[in-house]
C-alpha cells in the first residue's frame, strides 16, 4: 500500500492540520497506547487479574480447627441438681486433609491467575483493532477533505468556462445553471468532508478521553510487514484454560480421598474433682460416594477444551489466509485506481475542456468527465475502507499491539 493516495492526489493533505502550535503528529502505535492507558476494559481486567491473585492467596490456607465444650450432667433432679454432677468435655479438632487436595486448589488458583492474565492481553489486542480503524478512518477521512476541495477547485475554473460561453453565445443558458449547481454540489460535498473528518477525530480522541480539536495525526497509511504467526494471546488464553481444566481434574479426583478430622481434650469430673484425656478421629468411610461423577465431568470439559483450542487455532489461521487475500487485493485495486485509472481520467477531462473551449465538446461532456474523476475516487475510499477492515482484523489476529509481546528482548 502506497503511503496515502500517493503523490498524485496527495500532494495538498501534508498542510491540512499544520500550524505554529502544531506538535509531532500522532502514530498509529502512540494512540493505541493512549487507549489502552485510559480503557475502563483493561483497568476491569486488572481487577479481574488481582481477584485471581487473591483466590489464590486464598487456597494457600488450611482448613480451621474447631474448639468444642461440651457439658453433660448440667442440671436435673436429685443428685443431679444444678452444677452438683456436671462433667464438662472440652475439645480440639483439626480437620486433616488427604489426597493432596490442598496442593491441588493451589494449583487450581494459580491457572485462574493465568488465564485472567490471558485475558487481559487479549482485551489490549481487541482495544487496538478498534483504534486502528479509528485512526485509517480519520486519515482517510483527510483526504477525502483534500479530495472534496479539489473537486471544488475544478467545478469553478469549469463554471467559469461554462460561463464565458454562455455569456459569449455559444451555449444555452441551463448550461450555467448546470455548472453552478455542480459548483454548490461540490461545496456541499466539502462542508460533508470536514464534518466526517472532525467526527472521525473526536471518536479517535474519545478512546483516551480527549478532543479531536486540533488532533494531528501521521499522514499516509503505511501498510505494516507481514507476520506469518497467530497471536500468541489468543493460544495464551485458551492454554490458560487448559490448564485450569486439567487442575480442575485433579482438584475433583484429590475429592475422592476422604479427608480425617483428629481431636483432642480434656474432661472434667464435677463427681471426683478430676480431669480425664479424651481424643478421638473420625473419617467418611467413603462408601457410596467417590466423586466419580464430577472427576469424570471435570475430564470431560478438559477434553472439550481440547478440542475447541485446536479448532479456534485451525479458523484464525484459515481467517488470516482469507483476510491476506481481500488485503492484497484491495491494496492492489487502491494503487492501481491512484497509479492508472485517476491520472487517465484527469487527463480525459483535461482534454474534454480543451475541446470545449474550441467549441467541439459540449458541456455534458465535460460533466461526464469530471464526474468520471469523483466515481474513481468514490472507488478508492471503498478499496481502502475493505483493506482497513481486513488489515485492522490481520494485525488482531497476529497480535500486532500485543504488549507482552513489545517488551520481549
Amino acid at each position: 500500500m502506497r503511503s496515502g493516495i500517493v503523490a498524485t492526489l496527495l500532494a495538498g493533505v501534508a498542510g491540512l492540520a499544520t500550524g505554529p502550535l502544531a506538535a509531532e503528529p500522532l502514530t498509529l502505535e502512540q494512540a493505541v497506547d493512549r487507549a489502552v492507558a485510559a480503557a475502563p476494559e483493561l483497568a476491569a481486567n486488572e481487577a479481574s487479574v488481582d481477584a485471581a491473585r487473591a483466590s489464590a492467596r486464598q487456597a494457600s490456607f488450611r482448613l480451621n480447627p474447631t474448639v468444642a465444650v461440651e457439658a453433660e450432667n448440667l442440671a436435673g433432679t436429685g443428685n443431679y441438681s444444678v452444677l452438683e454432677q456436671p462433667e464438662v468435655t472440652v475439645t480440639y479438632s483439626q480437620p486433616i486433609e488427604r489426597g493432596g487436595k490442598r496442593a491441588a486448589r493451589m494449583a487450581y488458583a494459580a491457572r485462574g491467575v493465568e488465564l485472567a492474565e490471558a485475558q487481559s492481553r487479549l482485551a489490549r489486542l481487541q482495544i487496538g483493532q478498534q483504534v486502528q480503524r479509528a485512526f485509517i478512518d480519520t486519515q482517510i477521512a483527510d483526504q477525502l477533505v483534500w479530495i472534496a476541495e479539489q473537486r471544488l477547485t475544478t467545478e469553478k475554473a469549469l463554471q467559469t468556462e461554462a460561463l464565458r460561453r454562455v455569456r459569449g453565445y455559444k451555449d444555452p443558458l441551463f448550461v450555467e445553471t448546470a455548472a453552478s449547481a455542480r459548483v454548490t454540489a461540490a461545496e456541499l460535498a466539502l462542508d460533508e468532508a470536514r464534518a466526517r473528518a472532525a467526527s472521525a477525530r473526536n471518536l479517535l480522541a474519545s478512546y483516551w478521553g480527549g478532543s479531536g480539536a486540533g488532533l494531528d495525526i501521521a499522514k499516509g497509511i503505511v501498510k505494516p510487514p507481514v507476520s506469518g504467526d497467530l497471536a500468541s494471546a489468543d493460544a495464551a488464553v485458551r492454554q490458560a484454560a487448559l490448564a485450569r481444566a486439567s487442575a480442575e481434574v485433579v482438584v475433583e479426583q484429590s475429592r475422592a480421598t476422604p479427608d480425617y478430622t483428629v481431636s483432642g481434650g480434656a474432661r472434667f469430673l464435677r463427681e471426683t474433682n478430676d480431669v480425664a484425656l479424651v481424643a478421638g478421629v473420625s473419617f467418611p468411610l467413603g462408601r457410596f460416594d467417590r466423586n466419580q461423577g464430577n472427576i469424570e465431568r471435570a475430564q470431560a470439559e478438559r477434553r472439550r477444551l481440547e478440542a475447541e483450542a485446536e479448532a479456534d487455532r485451525l479458523a484464525r489461521l484459515r481467517r488470516l489466509v482469507s483476510l491476506r487475500a481481500q488485503a492484497e487485493a484491495a491494496s492492489q485495486r487502491a494503487d492501481g485506481l491512484i497509479e492508472k485509472v485517476y491520472p487517465q481520467a484527469q487527463k480525459t477531462l483535461a482534454q474534454v475542456r480543451e475541446g470545449y473551449n474550441r467549441g467541439g465538446f459540449r458541456f455534458s461532456d465535460i460533466q461526464a468527465a469530471a464526474d468520471a474523476i469523483i466515481e474513481v475516487q468514490q472507488q478508492w475510499v471503498e478499496a481502502m475502507i475493505a483493506w482497513r477492515d481486513a488489515q485492522s482484523e490481520i494485525d488482531r489476529l497476529t497480535g500486532r499491539f500485543d504488549a507482552a509481546v513489545e517488551t520481549v528482548p
